[in-house]
């Protein structure tokens, strides 16, 4: 009985009932699109990351991410086909691949170029590293014993272009120089402009050839799909553990990555805390208009034997009914949009440091959903706690009055 004449007042009161649901589903919709959004930027960003950079899980000699960079000669794994054959049999793993790092100078013949550079499997890299543009010339291919591939950066710098010839000088094993001469067969751009501007790659082959070692730095592992990160980095971890190698995920090598799901996360807590506040204010603004104008109402109640509890029941079962409305046609509104933005896209500039902008969609999280759904609802409860507490306060005698 309560709640079948809660929801006769509510339908009563039709106007006011309106607003108060408009803005607890505006509320909700906000909430869906903006954590949809967000989730969208974590999932882009990382896949951005992981196929065109990491891959989803590297394994290298332990102690090379801190002091690798100066001397990666150091820190090679000596047998890494062996390594990468036992990686393969674990399930979800897609691709075993080496890398070797150097840095050395570049020179097209009239100048030099400091350079950073990768020897790559090129035809597993290209697999792997969907997010690399091309904007010149092609992929590496295995077949490209001398080809090299030159960041944006470094390409204009030097005024190179595919079918140019370069003189590639680097530092081999202890100390000796080597030189070898390669063919420029593409230009690529990547997620960033800093790596672009200094990294070229050039086929691992190649790169051994150059350093007089068959070892690579690091394997990297591409899997079939990025939920299974964590469970492949477990066992991986697991069976090298107690060895000479560190297994790290794509997301622990990206301090940008961890910094931007920190800054997001925090963003849309705010933004959750504003949404609640604005359906607080919102009902209980909407609770107190009503109560106001139903005093006589009430005071005819208590005049009949209702008790003060009974009243507060009664408002309360009035917010909940618009609160579990509102959520539910929020949550209908806010998919529906989602569904409608995302057939559309979103053009997005390029992120700082990055080269590159992209189409930004709104994902359908449950999580989210049922978040949302909960701050709708349970904000409408809480904003109608404190106007019924109100009507308890007034004398019987005061409230009859009104309807005179």
């Amino acid at each position: 009985m309560l709640f079948k004449l809660a929801l006769r007042n509510v339908l009563r009161q039709k106007i006011r009932s309106g607003m108060t649901l408009a803005a607890i589903i505006f509320g909700v919709v906000g909430l869906i699109l903006a954590g949809g959004f967000v989730q969208d930027t974590f999932i882009q960003l990382g896949e951005v990351i992981i196929h065109s950079q990491t891959g989803h899980l590297q394994i290298f000699k332990n102690d090379f991410i801190e002091k690798g960079t100066r001397s990666p000669e150091r820190f090679l794994i000596e047998a890494p086909g062996e390594l990468a054959r036992r990686i393969e049999k674990h399930d979800g793993v897609d691709q075993v691949m080496g890398r070797i790092y150097f840095s050395g100078l570049l020179n097209n013949g009239k100048r030099d170029l400091s350079i950073i550079g990768e020897g790559v499997e090129p035809d597993k890299e290209t697999k792997l590293g969907s997010f690399i543009m091309i904007s010149e010339g092609r992929h590496l291919k295995d077949s490209d014993r001398e080809g090299i591939l030159l960041g944006q950066g470094v390409a204009k710098t030097l005024g190179l272009k595919p079918g140019d010839r370069v003189t590639l000088v680097l530092s081999a094993a202890e100390g000796a120089m080597n030189t070898l001469d390669f063919e420029v067969i593409g230009v690529f751009q990547s997620f960033s402009k800093d790596f672009d501007a200094r990294a070229v790659r050039i086929p691992l082959s190649a790169a051994q050839e150059l350093m007089f070692t068959k070892g690579s730095n690091m394997l990297v592992v591409s899997l079939h799909k990025t939920e299974d990160t964590d469970r492949v980095l477990g066992e991986v971890t697991t069976e090298l553990q107690g060895g000479a190698y560190d297994v790290r995920s794509w997301k622990s090598l990206s301090d940008f990555y961890e910094k931007t799901v920190q800054l997001y996360d925090r963003q849309f807590g705010v933004l959750q805390l504003i949404i609640l506040l604005m359906v607080l204010l919102s009902v209980t603004n909407s609770v107190n208009m009503s109560v106001f104008e139903r005093q006589g109402e009430f005071g005819t109640m208590q005049a009949l034997g209702n008790r003060s509890r009974d009243i507060v029941k009664l408002i309360i079962a009035e917010g909940a009914i618009l609160g579990l409305a509102g959520a539910v046609i929020g949550v209908a509104l806010g998919v529906a949009a989602a569904l409608i933005i995302s057939a559309i896209g979103i053009p997005m500039p390029p992120p700082p440091n990055a080269n590159v902008g992209y189409t930004a969609y709104i994902r359908i999280v449950p999580l989210t959903l049922v978040s949302s759904a909960c701050v709708g609802f349970f904000g409408t409860v809480l904003a109608s706690i404190l106007p019924a507490f109100k009507v308890t306060r007034q004398q019987v005698v005061d409230a009859l009055r009104q309807n005179v």
